[in-house]
């Protein structure tokens, strides 16, 4: 006799039950099969090859850890399995086990992924459960465990890597978890041994790169030796996954690539408010997650980590030089490499970097400075977003400004917001000039730039907003580049080349058009672009349109 087990309730809609008319349009790509207890529907750690939905009875789905089980949830009629995995092809993190017999529907993913691309009404369903579902396994630290101390580099590294590609994960500091050194005596690993990553409770990697972990938790596929096609798009910010979509969708083999994580500067963002489309606001890693979906949905390949080395030509080609030898060719580039933050000019910075000072404002970080007092340093937008999402975690946030006008750089709806949010005090004219801490940071001294009047600030973690340099240095001497390391583009592109004669025969350069032929520039990394998360959507949108007047012409010129 089947176990009688109680349903999990609907959070958040991240379990939403389907009507008639989706289940009628599920089934008639799939196949209703029996279920018993104990039956499993799919493995963690497997590509899951079929999307489910429960018809009768209950399917649990489970999180295993050595020989413990831990149950996130059980689902009944009408309800669908999986998560954001399901569509992008990733390795799955959770088992899903039968509880309650009964039956199931089984439909081909690949048929899936068709049905949703012409059904918008069903894929919105789906596509919202399932990145609810990805921010609920992240806060509850399912997925893999990274086992280091928090001063290691190596831990940091592999930390930001997971947080940036919201991948679920756990965190163990030996700093701080008692059971974590008994775990690694069992393991047979030594302290010294970490950072060490765990996958499905037995899979051990010793201080993997990043590239070894991305393979390990089934992340897109990595970049071929050798890979053609007609556009290559080196950066996965908003500008670079714009590019992609609308290169994808108009035809174009497009290949895209990125070191680090798809979504760029914008996935550090909390909650982007101005974003055309989205009233409520959206975090910068769901736009990125919603891109990438919908440009490999048009056929674009999706390569993370690969960091671009080099830039050249060759037979007629761009080619792009990654590490271990992998090229990538095409006929035209779309450089959107982004930038990354400034650092304060302040002693002892390196000492606390990933363990009290932070370049970004995602739930990552707010989990580890839970009812803390926080410090953040900036006077843009970014730092304004970055207040007030903090201001719903930390204990206490003061928010320093080194101008005198909190709208000077900063937009006014963030102003009027931060100034109504009594969890928020401003902070003008002030600048950290010391850190205070033994291994663990305590505060700051702040001065006023105005006065010279310094005072000591209580903070666990410092979040700094102050600008950024451009990712560039793969470039060398191929592209003009402003005194700022920018890439230059349009006409002041072709005067700092000096190469004006070979340009005024073809009628360009083009706006984003770079001292290369069929090299654009887009996003923050171009000079006198405009740091907006729409203007840099827009741009990558518009290089794409002149890039077909680009191949209209024969693409490169005569070497």
């Amino acid at each position: 006799m089947s176990e009688r087990v109680q349903e999990t309730p609907d959070l958040y809609g991240a379990y939403p039950r389907l009507g008639d008319e989706a289940m009628a349009a599920l089934a008639r790509h799939g196949e209703r099969r029996p279920t018993r207890v104990g039956d499993v529907l799919f493995e963690e750690g497997e590509l899951c090859q079929e999307f489910y939905v429960v018809l009768d009875g209950k399917v649990a789905i489970v999180q295993r850890y050595g020989d413990q089980e831990h149950v996130l949830g059980v689902h009944g009629r009408g309800r669908f399995l999986g998560e954001l995995g399901v569509l992008t092809g990733q390795a799955g993190f959770l088992r899903a086990v039968v509880r309650e017999a009964g039956e199931v529907l089984a439909v081909p993913v690949n048929e899936l992924r068709a049905l949703v691309a012409k059904n918008s009404e069903l894929s919105d369903v789906i596509l919202r459960s399932y990145l609810t579902r990805r921010t609920i396994l992240i806060e509850l630290g399912a997925g893999f465990r990274i086992i280091g101390s928090r001063y290691s580099p190596d831990a940091r590294r592999l930390r930001e890597f997971a947080a940036r590609n919201r991948q679920p994960h756990k965190w163990i500091d030996l700093e701080e978890d008692k059971e974590a050194e008994a775990l690694l005596h069992h393991l047979g690993f030594r302290p010294e041994d970490t950072p060490i990553v765990i996958l499905r409770g037995e899979r051990v990697l010793r201080n993997p790169s990043n590239a070894e972990l991305a393979k390990a938790i089934g992340l897109p596929v990595p970049l071929a030796r050798e890979i053609v096609g007609d556009l290559v798009v080196v950066g996965a910010g908003p500008a670079g996954l714009a590019a992609a979509v609308y290169g994808a969708s108009e035809g174009l083999a497009t290949i895209v690539v990125d070191a680090v994580a798809a979504g760029g500067q914008a996935a550090t963002s909390s909650c982007i408010e101005n974003y055309l489309g989205f009233p409520a606001g959206i975090s910068g890693g769901e736009l990125a997650e919603r891109a990438v979906i919908q440009a490999e949905k048009f056929g674009a390949h999706i390569s993370v980590p690969a960091e671009a080395l080099s830039l050249g030509q060759r037979d007629g080609y761009y080619v792009i030089g990654f590490d271990e030898g992998r090229v990538a060719n095409a006929h035209a580039v779309v450089v959107a490499t982004g930038a990354q933050y400034r650092r304060l000019d302040v002693p002892r910075m390196e000492e606390f970097e990933g363990e009290g000072i932070y370049y970004a404002a995602t739930l990552f970080e707010a989990q580890l400075c839970l009812r803390d007092p926080v410090v953040i340093v900036g006077g843009g937008n970014s730092a304004g977003q970055a207040s007030i999402f903090l201001a719903q975690h930390a204990g206490r946030v003061r928010l320093m400004v080194r101008s005198g006008d909190l709208g000077k750089d900063m937009s006014k709806y963030l102003v009027d917001e931060i100034e109504r949010n009594p969890g928020i005090q401003v902070l003008l004219n002030t600048e950290i000039k010391e850190l205070i801490g033994d291994k663990v940071l305590q505060g700051v001294i702040a001065e006023d730039n105005r006065t010279g009047e310094r005072r000591e600030i209580e903070a666990k973690a410092i979040f700094v907003f102050i600008g950024a340099l451009p990712h560039t240095r793969w470039l060398a001497d191929e592209v003009a580049l402003d005194d700022k390391g920018f890439v230059l583009t349009g006409p002041d592109a072709v005067r700092a080349s000096g190469d004006g004669e070979q340009w005024e025969k073809t009628g360009r350069p083009f706006p984003l058009e770079t001292s290369r032929m069929g090299v654009f520039a887009v996003g923050d990394v171009r000079s006198g672009s405009i740091k907006r998360v729409a203007s840099a959507v827009g741009e990558g949108s518009m290089a794409i349109r002149l890039i077909h007047e680009h191949l209209q012409t024969g693409g490169l010129p005569p070497i």
